[in-house]
């Protein structure tokens, strides 16, 4: 299988808090690497934060702004913004808002004709709902992207990865890798769940990321700094 790694990826999670962030950015950072004019994008975030400045900013919006080398406000990496850590489309209707597929694809394309590459992170899991009648699932098809997957390493994940893979082909799209985040804790036989895996998924693995060393690791409400992108980059490869 060969990939267009021009086009930019859809980065997809088992579950929340699995790792698609960093994979994102570390992405982001591999694709400039090679010379690849690459930018982050997020159709949606649930969960602000108010910086010193007074300033109200998503941690995952930032590491994807600090992968992509921009200044503060260049670009507009997120169609909705909400400030309520909890399901996007139940935090939306609480507020009143609309999350509607249609303006997510059009920031998404404003960013495609601008740049080579535009690695776009999921929210959640592949089928997060966004609205009574509409998924991160229909996103990521109209976006038609190869989508990469990062398996959170822990108990049930080998269920929830390969649920996950049966979602994404079923929209007809292709499944350009996954990589085996382990997370902060090392789960029991890790080796040989990630062998499981890699009997059962028919992608390409790119790596396991080992658990973040202590220096690296962020507190609460902050980006991932570059050095622990640069840290999973040197984990992972880019599909070829």
């Amino acid at each position: 299988m060969t990939v267009d790694t021009a086009t930019g990826f859809f980065v997809t999670g088992t579950d929340t808090e699995v790792g698609k962030t960093l994979v994102s950015g570390a992405l982001i950072l591999k694709l400039r690497e090679v010379g690849i004019c690459t930018i982050g994008f997020k159709p949606v975030v649930a969960g602000t934060y108010v910086d010193a400045s007074g300033q109200k900013l998503n941690e995952d919006l930032e590491t994807l702004r600090i992968a992509s080398g921009l200044n503060s406000h260049e670009h507009s990496l997120c169609s909705f913004v909400l400030d309520e850590a909890a399901a996007p489309h139940l935090a939306a209707q609480s507020n009143g808002i609309h999350l509607d597929a249609t303006i997510i694809l059009d920031e998404f394309n404003v960013l495609a004709s601008e740049f080579d590459s535009v690695v776009v992170e999921g929210a959640g899991g592949f089928l997060v709902p966004l609205n009574e009648q509409e998924d991160l699932g229909d996103v990521a098809q109209a976006m038609d992207l190869p989508v990469i997957l990062v398996v959170g390493m822990r108990l049930g994940c080998i269920n929830h990865a390969l649920l996950t893979c049966e979602a994404i082909q079923s929209r007809q799209l292709t499944i350009a890798g996954w990589v085996a985040n382990t997370l902060s804790d090392e789960m029991p036989f890790l080796r040989e769940n990630i062998q499981t895996l890699k009997d059962r998924i028919f992608a390409p693995f790119l790596g396991v990321i080992p658990a973040l060393p202590l220096q690296l690791q962020k507190s609460e409400n902050t980006p991932y700094s570059i050095e622990a992108l640069r840290f999973v980059a040197g984990h992972i490869k880019l599909p070829e």
